[in-house]
């Protein structure tokens, strides 16, 4: 009989060994994981991991905490208590990635699994709820107004570009900046396809496809012609003329998206919000806007889209069907 794999019990009984092991060895096996740890998981992650890890060391020396694995369930918990109302519950859960891996790196069982602190964290989300914070939506309609308000300047044709790039193909910053001129991939109806090597949902770079339209394709080409880019270089790079050629950062990609729409609550990631509502509205289902977006389950895309579901949903169309009919009944009655 095949057995179900108990990870946290493997992770256990490494413990216990590692226990019995020679000090010596089990400081080498420590400094292994650690080593290859840098290599496994992205820059951004292992610099998100640092930085969290300082922070909670910091609080428990405020508080005449021990911050060394192993760490008590109960000052976890009490850790939780005080980030409650102060961060997002969806943050305190990324707090608590950190503590476990940390743990995991000297291969001791987390706390984080413990009783006291999964009470804790419902504790909180409770009291202060558990929603998620989302980008405010950039539809289709007010991207294309802006770009028809923009000249022919060396940085108005680059924002072009990245605005286009970012409303057809709803692809993240990260994955924006890093396109290069020999991913845009011609078709015959003159709209062409991007190839997305790497992204937050592909690590590993088994790559896939987005969509550029006939137009962003020839707002990017006129790009591409005007700075003078080799197939190598990164499709969106700085404006200025002789400027070095290598990727923008991904934050510059939201300061883009406010200069050129004079709205400051907007992100790189709005346009993606933006793209699903327009979907919603024109109709698409939503295992053709997961393939669009490149989301492996539905839960995000249904989470961007709500607002326009509710307004599609059965309760709309039944106010709709009945206010019609009791519109035509106080025609009937006016004109009696």
């Amino acid at each position: 009989m095949r057995l179900n794999f108990d990870r946290e019990a493997e992770r256990q009984a490494t413990a216990v060994h590692l226990l019995n092991t020679p000090k010596e060895t089990r400081e080498q096996l420590i400094d292994e994981y650690r080593r290859r740890s840098e290599s496994a998981f992205a820059p951004s992650t292992l610099r998100n991991y640092r930085q969290i890890v300082a922070m909670f060391r910091e609080w428990c020396c405020a508080n005449a905490f021990d911050p060394r694995p192993p760490v008590e369930p109960g000052i976890v918990a009490a850790y939780i208590d005080y980030l409650g109302g102060r961060i997002r519950s969806t943050t305190i859960e990324t707090r608590l990635w950190a503590i476990s891996k940390m743990h995991r790196a000297e291969f001791l069982a987390t706390p984080c699994r413990h009783r006291l602190v999964e009470l804790a964290l419902k504790g909180v989300k409770r009291k202060y709820g558990a929603s998620v914070r989302q980008a405010p939506p950039l539809c289709k309609g007010e991207v294309l107004k802006t770009i028809r308000q923009m000249g022919d300047s060396r940085i108005e044709m680059r924002d072009k570009a990245v605005l286009w790039i970012a409303t057809d193909s709803w692809c993240r910053a990260s994955e924006i900046v890093a396109f290069k001129v020999k991913d845009l991939m011609r078709q015959d109806d003159g709209s062409s396809l991007l190839y997305v090597t790497r992204s937050k949902t592909d690590p590993y770079g088994e790559g896939a496809y987005a969509f550029l339209s006939e137009a962003g394709t020839n707002a990017v080409l006129r790009w591409v012609e005007m700075a003078e880019l080799k197939a190598g270089d990164p499709m969106v790079t700085k404006s200025q003329r002789h400027a070095v050629s290598r990727p923008m950062d991904p934050a510059t990609i939201s300061r883009i998206l406010k200069r050129c729409t004079g709205r400051n609550d907007v992100s790189a990631h709005s346009t993606r919000v933006g793209g699903v509502h327009d979907a919603f509205r024109l109709g698409c289902d939503l295992s053709s806007i997961m393939v669009a977006g490149r989301w492996s389950s539905p839960e995000m895309p249904a989470r961007y889209g709500r607002r326009i579901l509710a307004s599609q949903s059965a309760a709309a169309v039944v106010s709709a069907a009945f206010s019609e009919g009791v519109s035509a009944e106080a025609s009937s009655d006016h004109a009696g």
